[in-house]
């Protein structure tokens, strides 16, 4: 058991996938931030794969006797501040419910998706105690980002600010933000050369997500219906322009096709098993294949890539929008 200073309750939204091996775990609703605020470094800081030395219990407990001393400071003037935190590594977890509902958020949501991306996909720890606020409702999260972070939100659901180090939330809005932002922290550890479609697909995937086999399985989710619409007006890139979009490009030329193309682009890796697998190629070859094209090509065994796209298109379009896993 993880020495608790002080504690906090999250409370979690549930998803019912239809399959006798998956188990639900806490969902978003209709809709989710699509970005994160503040950029991804584009070079380690550490080489990806290696370990980092972990905390100790002594860093853990001068970090939150800072962060007690900077709540009591930001907020000296807005009355009783109502605020527990929950020890839950690699992250600390702060919370304006309940002590039993942010304790029950820290092991249901944080720790059961840090397990299970840890065990398909990444060896290392962020590089910092990282924070996640975790707002009970609308009105908190903006008032306290404000307050907290001088921030002005561009998403009423939840963002990762690398320059605060902090994963902040509207946790009313669901845990399936929270699950996505969490992949952030970890790609920026241990891929930080990553491109944004393999970011950004990977933390979307598991924006609707459940256990499966004691692994971590994504499914269709409110994204599903806009990509349909965009392969029938055939606005959907081609994957090799896809992989190799700048930052700027994918984030502000019709983001809302490119998120749904890269996280239906890690669906079909996954209903084929070969997620892991091209992960982890990519992740060898990423200075030979810095977009990870050649990656992707290689482990679908896809000689052109065109016809692929054909061939994904139509596995798209025979998709439902719903928590079924669809594996041929």
């Amino acid at each position: 058991m993880i020495p608790v200073v002080l504690l906090v309750s999250l409370s979690c939204k549930w998803a019912t996938p239809v399959s006798s091996g998956a188990k639900p775990r806490p969902q978003p609703n209709a809709v989710i931030a699509d970005d994160i605020h503040g950029a991804i470094p584009d070079t380690a800081r550490s080489a990806p794969g290696t370990t980092s030395l972990p905390f100790t219990e002594a860093d853990f407990t001068s970090h939150v006797n800072e962060l007690n001393t900077r709540i009591k400071k930001k907020l000296s003037s807005g009355g009783p501040h109502g605020f527990s935190i929950v020890i839950q590594k690699p992250f600390v977890i702060i919370g304006d419910e309940a002590q039993k509902v942010v304790k029950q958020r820290a092991e249901d949501t944080v720790k059961w998706a840090v397990d299970r991306l840890k065990q398909d996909f990444f060896t290392k720890d962020p590089d910092d105690i990282l924070d996640i606020w975790l707002f009970k409702d609308e009105a908190s999260y903006e008032k306290h980002t404000r307050l907290l972070f001088g921030d002005s939100p561009t998403t009423p659901y939840g963002y990762y600010s690398p320059s605060h180090k902090a994963l902040i939330m509207n946790i009313g809005t669901g845990g399936g933000t929270l699950v996505h932002e969490i992949v952030h922290p970890f790609m920026e550890a241990n891929f930080p050369a990553c491109p944004p479609w393999l970011n950004e697909g990977l933390g979307s995937l598991y924006e609707q997500c459940g256990d499966i086999d004691g692994h971590i399985h994504g499914f269709t989710n409110w994204r599903l219906p806009g990509l349909q619409r965009a392969i029938e007006g055939k606005r959907v890139p081609t994957f090799k322009t896809l992989t190799e979009m700048s930052s700027s490009a994918f984030y502000n030329d019709d983001k809302g096709t490119n998120y749904a193309q890269s996280r239906y682009l890690c669906y079909y890796l996954q209903e084929k098993g070969l997620l892991v697998k091209f992960y982890l190629e990519f992740l060898g070859q990423q200075k030979q294949d810095p977009s990870g094209f050649q990656s992707l090509q290689k482990v679908l065994a896809e000689p052109d890539m065109d016809v692929f796209k054909t061939k994904w298109e139509k596995f798209v379009m025979g998709l439902k929008q719903g928590y079924t896993v669809t594996v041929e």
